[in-house]
């Protein structure tokens, strides 16, 4: 019987780190244990590659990581002995994209401002400092988040009827609207689970004598693809809404937390290991 390898996908904002204060210190024993035992963390988030990357090394990860709601993998040239096809070489990275860049969607954006004007802002139209306000980031890391690839992230201002239409505006002319912890993100039609069943597949190339069970953590909406993708779907109990619903999961396991961020990080990922 083949060895498990066990491969973690985990969202940031609300999961692997705090909603309020962004830390991770209650998961960081449980990412030594897991380091300890050659079980990759890939972090699949809504976050940059600029933010995203300064993370990896605070958390001393070298592992690949999805930036953007699956809008591109980064996957670091040590992890895999061979470039995998279809990846672009950037810097230290081999990276796969499933988006159109950010200046596409921006010009969407333009035709419904002013249908829709003054009830969104987007991250293009933020000062440094607006970003800092809304997010708590400092201004070095408001920076970072600024500095989108592959999407628009938006502060929506009206009332949910017209978020609603403005939505089924924008879906209709090709865009992806997906919400998220603060932010509604408009991007292509890539999402966290695309992006994480085409890295397993690398995985699995790599891996080849062995079985892959992967394991997904997150709490907001734009986490389900990645939640209905994994064998193992943990919802981290969030402060500012109910668990999603998943669909298409009736022989997977679900696991809801009891606490919060990344004390229910820990707390499952420590389960499931201990089992």
């Amino acid at each position: 019987m083949s060895e498990l390898k066990y491969i973690i996908f985990s969202d940031l904002d609300g999961t692997l780190l705090d909603h309020y204060s962004y830390s991770a210190d209650e998961a960081l024993s449980t990412l030594t244990h897991l380091k300890s035992l050659n079980i990759p963390v890939v972090l699949n988030t809504s976050k940059t590659f600029a933010e995203t990357e300064i993370i990896q090394k605070d958390l001393e990860l070298g592992t690949p990581f999805i930036i953007e709601n699956g809008a591109a993998v980064c996957i670091p040239k040590v992890v895999f002995t061979e470039q995998p096809d279809d990846t672009v070489e950037l810097g230290n990275y081999w990276v796969k994209s499933f988006s159109l860049p950010r200046k596409y969607w921006l010009k969407l954006l333009g035709q419904q401002s002013t249908s829709f004007k003054g009830m969104y802002k987007g991250f293009s139209q933020m000062s440094v400092e607006e970003i800092s306000s809304l997010t708590g980031l400092s201004a070095e890391q408001a920076t970072r988040a600024s500095e989108r690839e592959y999407g628009e992230p938006l502060q929506w201002l009206g009332s949910d009827e017209s978020k609603n239409i403005f939505i089924k505006n924008l879906e209709a002319q090709g865009a992806n609207v997906l919400q998220g912890g603060r932010f509604m993100h408009v991007c292509g039609h890539c999402d966290k689970g695309q992006a994480l069943n085409w890295l397993v597949s690398q995985y699995r190339q790599h891996y080849q004598q062995h079985d892959v069970l992967t394991i997904a953590l997150g709490d907001s909406f734009n986490d389900i693809k990645m939640l209905e993708a994994a064998d193992i779907a943990v919802q981290i109990r969030s402060h500012t809404n109910e668990f999603p619903v998943l669909a298409n999961v009736e022989h997977k396991t679900i696991i809801q937390t009891e606490h919060f961020g990344p004390k229910g990080w820990a707390d499952a990922i420590n389960d499931i290991l201990s089992t």
